[in-house]
């Protein structure tokens, strides 16, 4: 897989452009939620008055975690250098928009993304469902051809292969759990930047 002609790129974030620090069975645990149940999916499947509460209760705790964010080893040089070889970059995450927005701040990568190239889960169905990556593409119009799904966890790779896009997996532990979903794997942004360099 080649990657150096590949002209829109678009990145999870937690565990991705920024170091990995949500603890999903404590905020389980704390919105009194199944533990093993992916926390949207969980929230889903509620009665919807009692899952627009708990959906409020995740918002303040994302967001309270947000404003400590650190961005990933390599995450500047790489969009720096994607910057400058004329890609087009986005953000399809699981966060609602106003996290996505804290974080990058925190973690000084928003100068890389506007508000139409942040795609969250408040702008349509989340990961693995690939409708946020048919967004970016669709506003770029751009073909899924020349697009790839960078990120950490199968739901962000799994929407790259139903998009149609290529996936690169950026694991620091570099296990690489999922290798029918990825056509590149990394194990740190760096690694990544090489790649295309």
């Amino acid at each position: 897989m080649n990657l150096k002609n590949k002209k829109y790129w678009l990145f999870d974030m937690d565990g991705t452009l920024t170091c990995a620090m949500h603890d999903f069975d404590a905020m389980r645990a704390e919105l009194s939620l199944p533990s093993g149940v992916p926390i949207l999916e969980a929230l889903a499947a509620m009665p919807e008055e009692l899952a627009h509460e708990k959906h409020q209760a995740l918002d303040k705790l994302e967001l309270d975690m947000a404003a400590d964010a650190t961005p990933q080893p390599g995450s500047v040089e790489l969009l720096e250098q994607l910057v400058s070889q004329g890609a087009k970059l986005g953000i399809v995450t699981r966060n609602g928009k106003q996290i996505a927005e804290v974080t990058l701040a925190a973690c000084g990568l928003d100068h890389f993304f506007t508000a139409d190239t942040i795609i969250s889960r408040d702008c349509c169905t989340a990961k693995p469902d690939p409708a946020g990556i048919n967004l970016l593409l669709s506003r770029w119009d751009a073909s899924s051809a020349d697009a790839v799904m960078v990120g950490d966890y199968l739901f962000d790779l799994e929407s790259g292969r139903n998009a149609g896009v290529a996936t690169v997996h950026m694991d620091v532990e570099s296990q690489f759990a999922w290798p029918d979903m990825t056509d590149v794997n990394v194990s740190s942004l760096s690694q990544l930047s090489k790649l295309i360099g």
